[in-house]
């Protein structure tokens, strides 16, 4: 028997627009997502697998513009020889008609679109069963059929799908959500899932292979693909994770006491200068600061920004500790001092929430900022 070797990898949403980002970045973005294709081929290549599946999502929606389109089939065409096998996710699922129909009409010979809940084979001893997202919300279990399918005897057995196993979903799945005793029930040896955006393993036989390029701060992460390895039927599959991302994703925790120096601790949380324009990062300021140290803390953002992909500062969880001379040096008297001073009622007042005090706050240190910077 020969051993069954090939790339799972899923939720690439080519074509993804990031729209929340500025200037040239969500371009950057959208390119490092196509070019996780060649990085997927290169690994293939290199760990002699001769398959890459990609579980769902493949394109960001049902109606990608022609170029993301084309452009991915041409990329993938180039690696003829390898085989691309590409399942229909909720955000492409066959709902959209005119999407696969083209593809239909302009895959290559070497991409297999896995459109219908039949077996593919894959190999002579091994052999395929995916579950194709029929719309967004199908309702059900789409790899129920698994259980029932009929394959050689002695074959290997994997299941491709897209969608929630229990409650791990990127878009809070309900019903649809796939048994997580899934590969035990059907006998596969193994599933290979998309949907969820962070590498996870539900079982040694149940494998996300999360995003290849993140999209979110939400999987602490970077982005990998995984390359599987199955002996023989009923053999514990080797899942090894090979780094696709070109862009990190990181969520930095800077927690402060009122005695320390800003920018030091946040130098101390930042990555090495090299690293830091393919990297974007978000700094959560918690604990207390004065006012002058929420000035140093933002203005050290403010330098170490350009440096970055994308920097933000999210200080809502940083309390301001402030005393009379701190509103001093803002003004001792007249429409600055009063709006100080109502800033930090503001700010301490508990008949606000948490949000109303936390904007006051941030308020009123970009006033005492302001101030500062009239007086040098």
């Amino acid at each position: 028997m020969i051993m069954m070797r090939f790339l799972h990898s899923s939720d690439l949403h080519l074509g993804k627009r990031f729209g929340n980002f500025a200037g040239d970045l969500p371009g950057r973005l959208r390119e490092a997502r196509h070019a996780v294709l060649g990085k997927l081929a290169a690994h293939a290549r290199q760990h002699g697998a001769e398959t890459i599946l990609l579980a769902g999502d493949t394109f960001d929606t049902e109606t990608p513009a022609a170029d993301v389109r084309r452009q991915a089939l041409t990329e993938m065409a180039h690696h003829a020889t390898l085989r691309w096998v590409i399942l229909p996710g909720n955000h492409d699922s066959l709902q959209a008609s005119e999407l696969w129909a083209q593809l239909v009409t302009e895959a290559p010979d070497n991409v297999v679109l896995a459109t219908a809940a039949a077996p593919i084979m894959l190999a002579d001893n091994a052999v395929l069963l995916p579950a194709p997202c029929v719309n967004r919300r199908p309702g059900r279990d789409l790899s129920a059929w698994m259980d029932d399918a009929a394959t050689p005897e002695g074959a290997i057995r994997i299941g491709l799908a897209h969608g929630a196993v229990q409650t791990f979903s990127e878009d809070a799945a309900g019903a649809e959500v796939i048994a997580p005793d899934r590969a035990r029930r059907a006998g596969l040896d193994y599933l290979a899932l998309g949907d969820w955006h962070g590498a996870l393993a539900i079982d040694p036989h149940t494998h996300y292979s999360g995003s290849p390029e993140q999209d979110r701060f939400k999987h602490d992460r970077s982005g990998t693909a995984l390359l599987v390895e199955i002996a023989a039927a009923g053999a514990v599959p080797a899942v090894t994770p090979l780094p696709t991302a070109s862009f990190a994703w990181r969520t930095l925790d800077l927690h402060l006491l009122a005695s320390d120096d800003p920018n030091a601790a946040l130098s101390a949380l930042l990555p090495e200068l090299r690293d830091r324009r393919q990297t974007l990062a978000k700094v959560l300021a918690s604990g207390h600061a004065g006012l002058a140290a929420r000035t140093t803390l933002n203005r050290a953002i403010e330098h170490a920004a350009p440096d970055f992909a994308w920097l933000d500062l999210d200080d809502t969880q940083l309390a301001t500790e402030c005393d009379v001379e701190d509103l001093d040096q803002i003004d001792r008297a007249g429409a600055l001092r009063e709006a100080a001073d109502a800033l930090l009622a503001e700010s301490v007042d508990t008949n606000n929430s948490a949000g109303e005090r936390a904007i006051a706050a941030a308020a009123l240190a970009r006033l005492y900022g302001y101030a500062q910077q009239v007086s040098q």
